[in-house]
């Protein structure tokens, strides 16, 4: 499902126009990212939380010409499913 589709749909659902679910969607986007970007992680009920995680720096290996190099640590987004909706998931596979 694209953006433009889960919008729509959004707003089908809840009978609010189009560009009112847009604004709404953007915003959260927005209170997301400002409170990762402080290292404060987001958790929504029912469906996971978002947080900032410190990936380890690692030595890479050029499978060309073999020549290695370290790979700096840093911050990356990351998401961790809630209970919610990782059992309905799971019953995907059932």
């Amino acid at each position: 499902m694209k953006n433009k589709d889960l919008l729509d749909e959004v707003a089908q659902r809840s009978g609010l126009p189009s560009d009112v679910t847009a604004a709404l969607a953007d915003r959260l986007i927005t209170l997301i990212t400002n409170h990762l970007s402080l290292d404060e992680p987001v958790s929504i009920q029912g469906f996971g939380t978002f947080e900032v995680k410190k990936r380890k720096e690692r030595l890479t290996v050029n499978p060309t010409t073999g020549a290695k190099w370290l790979i700096p640590p840093k911050w990356v987004p990351a998401f961790k499913v809630g209970p919610t909706l990782k059992e309905k998931i799971k019953q995907l596979n059932a």
